[in-house]
């Protein structure tokens, strides 16, 4: 009994899963600041909110965040992400192409990491969207 139902539940929730993902690329297509599941080539295209601060790069998506990879492609994301940026702390919004894998286990960051494969856009922050965050004001 208790296989027959762990089966059940198993292809329930697979099932579904595959249903959310139309859902959430139909819902999301009109918030520049969270992730839009849709994988080509093993590459998921990301949209959120990028920082790069000395030796760590961070995109954070609206349900995950992610270490960047540092690489050519992370340098010129922030080379582009600059010309937004008024303190060295702003997260600027960006939609890009990346390949997502769990972290190494001797390594320190997030559980997951990704390596920008292509940019697509970086947008200028919108201080009305309430996801301007200030460090060290009052």
């Amino acid at each position: 009994m208790k296989k027959v139902l762990l089966l059940v539940f198993a292809l329930t929730a697979l099932s579904s899963c595959k249903n959310d993902t139309k859902a959430e690329e139909k819902n999301n297509s009109d918030n520049n600041i969270e992730k839009v599941v849709s994988q080509t080539e093993e590459l998921s295209l990301i949209k959120g909110v990028f920082v790069f601060l000395d030796d760590a790069a961070v995109l954070q998506t609206k349900n995950d965040v992610y270490s960047v990879i540092i690489n050519d492609k992370m340098h010129e994301l922030n080379t582009q992400v600059q010309k937004y940026k008024t303190e060295a702390t702003d997260m600027i919004p960006v939609e890009l192409r990346g390949k997502i894998t769990p972290k190494p286990e001797n390594e320190e960051g997030w559980a997951f990491r990704v390596e920008i494969k292509e940019i697509i856009a970086v947008s200028k922050p919108n201080p009305a969207d309430g996801e301007m965050i200030t460090i060290g004001k009052e």
